[in-house]
C-alpha cells in the first residue's frame, strides 16, 4: 500500500450499497468508536418532519467498529470525493482515522461521521422509540426499515456482530 492510497470506510450504507468505483474492498474495523442510529435522515430516509434514523460514529473507548474499506482509484478520487461530500451532506463530515485489515496491518482512511452539533442529530433513545421512528420513516432512498436491515445482514454475511444493530434490525424483525 502506497502513502498516496486514498481509503474510505464504510460502516452504514456504503457496506451495501457503495455507489462508486474502486479498486479493492476489505473488511476494516476501527478501534474506540461504536455505530450508533443516532443520525436523522431527511434526505434520503426520512423527509423534513419525519427524519429517519441512520448511523453515525459515537466515541467509545475499547470498542471496535467493523465496516468495508473501498481503495479509490486515483484518476476518479476527485469525483468520488464530491460524490460522498453530496450524498452525505445531512450533517456529515469527513474524519480521518486509521483503518485496520488485521492486528498489525493497517492504512489512513476517512470516513464520514455526524456530530452532536449539526442539526439532523437526533441522539440516542429507547429502543421502542428508534423502532417505532424506523417503521413510520421512508425517503428518497427508500424505507427506513430497509435501511435497517441490509445493514444487518451485511454486517451477518462479513462475520462481524454489531448488538446496537443486531438489537433493532431484530425487534424490527417481530413486527413486520
Amino acid at each position: 500500500m502506497r502513502a498516496t492510497d486514498t481509503w474510505i470506510f464504510g460502516y452504514g450504507s456504503l457496506i451495501w450499497r457503495t455507489g462508486f468505483d474502486y479498486l479493492d474492498s476489505r473488511p476494516a474495523y476501527i478501534h474506540n468508536w461504536a455505530r450508533r442510529f443516532w443520525q436523522g435522515s431527511t434526505d434520503h430516509r426520512g423527509v423534513p418532519g419525519a427524519p429517519g434514523r441512520v448511523v453515525t460514529l459515537v466515541e467509545a473507548p475499547g470498542e471496535t467498529c467493523w465496516g468495508r474499506a473501498y481503495l479509490l482509484n486515483p484518476d476518479t478520487r476527485a469525483e468520488v470525493l464530491a460524490h460522498l461530500d453530496h450524498r452525505e451532506k445531512g450533517g456529515y463530515e469527513r474524519l480521518n482515522l486509521a483503518l485496520h485489515f488485521s492486528d498489525s496491518e493497517w492504512v489512513h482512511g476517512t470516513t464520514y461521521h455526524a456530530t452532536a452539533d449539526n442539526p439532523e442529530y437526533l441522539g440516542d433513545a429507547d429502543l421502542a422509540d428508534i423502532v417505532a421512528q424506523v417503521l413510520a420513516s421512508k425517503g428518497p432512498s427508500g424505507f427506513n426499515t430497509e435501511y435497517v436491515l441490509h445493514l444487518d445482514q451485511a454486517l451477518e454475511e462479513m462475520g462481524a456482530f454489531d448488538a446496537h444493530v443486531r438489537e433493532i434490525a431484530s425487534a424490527l424483525r417481530e413486527v413486520i
